[in-house]
């Protein structure tokens, strides 16, 4: 009974060592596969989350100046349509006078 309890002992060492061994291979993993990432992210110029996120944003906010910049351009051009139609029609009307008139 002794020698069987000491067999199951020293099973559940070698077990929990192997487990222990297991981990600390995975970590190794882990960290082996996270540089070989960085390493391929770097060697093709691909951009973090973080920095896409920043450049969505900015991209964002300038569509929306150039919408409003496009509205106050539509804006403006209504307000000197006006002023353009009247100051064009009386050069037409001198230039068809100055046509007519002997000179």
């Amino acid at each position: 009974m002794q020698s069987q309890k000491r067999i199951f002992d020293d099973i559940a060492k070698v077990a929990g060592g192997a487990l222990g061994a297991l981990g600390s291979l995975k970590q190794e993993i882990e960290s082996l596969l996270k540089q070989r990432m960085d390493r391929f992210v770097a060697d093709h110029d691909l951009v973090s989350r973080e920095e896409f996120e920043a450049v969505k944003a900015m991209a964002s906010e300038a569509r929306a100046e150039q919408e409003r910049l496009l509205a106050r351009v539509v804006e403006f051009e209504a307000a000197a349509k006006p002023k353009s139609a009247k100051s064009t029609t009386p050069k037409r009307n001198r230039k068809a006078k100055a046509a007519t008139s002997p000179s």
